[in-house]
């Protein structure tokens, strides 16, 4: 609740700020199958991007990190590009995370606070992604996934060493921090406050000129707002999924072949006898007798049991070899040797000792092969259907590796080929939303995706041992504005909405100012010149913010912190306008010291101040090991970043 007095207008990547590098690298290990774009750094890697103390941050380290950022920013958010990404402080924020980083890794030097190198190696072995299939950390796993990330062992592990180091200085001083009584009560009456007022939208499209742009103005205003219409990056993908139902030549098992495999397994098909047995644990031998004893005089088993807080359990219909497996050889003698409907024991077993019940018994007689044959035919049919959809995938994957076409891989099979229309990386249809591939395609596209150049044909599997895709890309279109012959209808309607968007501002001002010399908020609307919504009445309290993704709506959240009797402007999002939130009046909200809302504003103020003191501590950590940035080697990491356009920082 109190973030609400704090975080309304964060950058999305602002985020990145407050991660520990350790998580960072968590991160970075999960998402080890998504190719890093690799495409960046090159900045000479002897210039200084900052200082942290003795230490030094150069331009390729920043230019790395930066790359690794936007590439898990992209998996988000495929059409990011990284002129997007600069844009919106991107950079900034990575080069903040790392001056803080360094700047703790410093001082913990300093200060004998070191993250050994089994600490370390205990940190790596909990990554989730770096362990095999038994459980335990898998070194062939590491190192792919370093090379998948463009990572060192050494970078990890410095990575992971300093978000230890972190920990051992920040949270500490998080820890035990308590917020006043008289603070949250303050803060919980802030909750229980009701304010009632009215918001007014002045939309830009009321104001828009009705004459359209010359062809000069329009082809201005697009270049100066390229950046604004960028397209994702789309893909071609062409591909034919198969199954065994296309291998057309899989010869009929022979006689033979039934024969062999009748041989090969005649226990299975000669005569057994299954028996379904209860079965009860008795501790001791002599309760075990007595129960026995009982049952001799008319007693049931269970009744005998359920006396003496036992219960047997039923077991299934099993063959000697079967029920030996599943309780005892000496069980299974047994129970093999009494008659039907018999209780017989006790039988010493590791669990105790054992009586048993023969509930029914099953005789089934050996089977001929002439009486198996059309089992064993259809068995031997589906082996060799599979072995053949393997050797087929083989010579599709050899015929691959030597430079074959897809093409004529398909018509080898005979299956015919689909091209999608231009995918996003999400495997969605470009300018279609909520039209995609299907979701078995998902791992496809994102090997798609990954792939550098067109007519490089693969193999995947869908269903294991079943179903196969293989695929290529066609056509790659990068990320880049559209040109504006493509959509110019959509940037003459935005320069439009621009001029609109001054318009509605100018009369927001004027508004402003008239309610401030005097005059009420619906007369001031009603004079303005133009067809308006109507006013939107509020009255709520703090509680009561309806929230998306734990984000509030910025006109509740300007409302919530205005100033009783007081009038102010916001944009609406999209330029869609300008809103005019009046704020009349502000009821205190009552407390109760019974009410549960302390409890836990006492818990968050608690949590919230820790991270303060975290934060205050985090600066003066930095402030005494001194930080230097060079602004001229960071502006160049980000002109090289962006493709010679210059970007980043807030």
């Amino acid at each position: 609740m109190l973030q609400f007095f704090r975080n309304f207008f964060h950058s999305r990547y602002g985020v990145l700020i407050t991660l520990t590098l350790l998580v960072v690298i968590a991160l970075a290990f999960a998402a080890g199958d998504v190719a890093s774009s690799g495409g960046f750094g090159g900045v000479a890697g002897g210039d200084r991007a900052a200082t942290v103390g003795k230490s030094r941050i150069g331009t390729a380290e920043l230019a790395k990190r930066v790359s690794q950022g936007f590439d898990q920013e992209r998996q988000r958010d495929p059409r990011l590009s990284i002129k997007g990404f600069l844009a919106e402080g991107g950079l900034e924020a990575v080069l903040s995370q790392l001056l803080d980083a360094k700047a703790l890794l410093v001082f913990g030097q300093e200060h004998g606070i070191i993250a050994g190198k089994r600490l370390v190696d205990s940190e790596l072995a909990k990554i989730p992604a770096l362990q095999g299939p038994d459980g335990r950390f898998s070194e062939s796993t590491y190192r792919q996934l370093l090379a998948q990330r463009q990572m060192t062992d050494a970078d990890v592990r410095d990575d992971i060493a300093q978000g230890l180091i972190a920990k051992q200085l920040l949270l500490p001083a998080e820890f035990g921090a308590v917020a006043p009584d008289s603070v949250v009560n303050h803060y919980v009456g802030l909750m229980r406050e009701k304010r009632e007022g009215t918001i007014a939208l002045l939309p830009a499209q009321a104001f828009a000129p009705k004459a359209l742009p010359s062809e000069a103005e329009l082809s201005a205003w697009y270049a100066a707002n390229r950046l604004a219409f960028v397209q994702p990056e789309r893909r071609v993908l062409r591909y034919a999924v198969f199954d065994e139902s296309a291998l057309k030549s899989v010869p009929a098992p022979s006689e033979a072949e039934i024969a062999a495999r009748y041989a090969a397994n005649k226990a299975q098909y000669a005569a057994v006898q299954s028996r379904r047995v209860t079965q009860l644990i008795v501790p001791g031998e002599g309760a075990a007798r007595e129960i026995l004893a009982e049952v001799a005089k008319g007693s049931s088993l269970d009744a005998a049991a359920t006396k003496r807080g036992l219960s047997a359990s039923a077991l299934p219909l099993l063959a000697h070899d079967a029920l030996a497996a599943q309780t005892s050889a000496q069980v299974a003698d047994a129970a093999f040797a009494a008659k039907k409907g018999a209780v017989v024991g006790p039988v010493n077993t590791p669990l105790g000792f054992a009586l048993l019940r023969v509930e029914a018994i099953e005789d089934k007689p050996a089977r001929s092969l002439a009486q198996v044959h059309g089992e064993i035919a259809a068995a031997l049919t589906v082996d060799k259907h599979r072995a053949a959809l393997a050797d087929a995938t083989a010579r599709i994957e050899d015929g691959f590796d030597k430079g074959g076409a897809l093409p004529d891989a398909a018509k080898g099979l005979g299956i015919p080929l689909t091209e999608t229309p231009p995918i996003t990386a999400d495997g969605q249809v470009y300018g279609k939303p909520g039209t995609g591939l299907p979701a078995q395609m998902a791992k496809v596209v994102q090997t798609a995706f990954s792939m550098e150049r067109e007519n490089q044909p693969q193999l995947a599997e869908l269903a294991a041992g079943k179903q196969f895709v293989m695929f290529d890309v066609t056509q790659i279109t990068p990320s880049a504005p559209a040109p504006l012959a493509e959509i110019r209808g959509q940037v003459a309607a935005q320069l439009m909405l621009q001029k609109g968007q001054a318009g509605a501002r100018a009369a927001a001002l004027k508004l402003l100012a008239q309610v401030k010399a005097g005059k009420d908020l619906p007369s001031a609307i009603a004079q303005a010149g133009v067809p308006l919504p109507p006013l939107q009445p509020i009255a709520m309290t703090r509680d009561q913010i309806p929230q998306k993704n734990g984000q509030i709506p910025p006109p509740l959240a300007l409302f919530f912190s205005m100033a009783q009797g007081t009038t102010k402007l916001l944009p609406a999002p999209g330029n869609a306008g300008w809103l005019v939130v009046q704020l009349r009046s502000i009821t205190p909200g009552p407390v109760d010291a019974k009410d549960p809302i302390i409890a836990s504003a006492r818990q968050e103020l608690a949590q919230l101040t820790g991270r303060e003191y975290a934060e205050e501590l985090r600066g003066a950590i930095r402030a005494e090991v001194g930080v230097k940035r060079n602004e001229v080697a960071i502006r160049a990491v980000a002109t090289q970043l962006g493709g010679g356009q210059p970007g980043g920082g807030n």
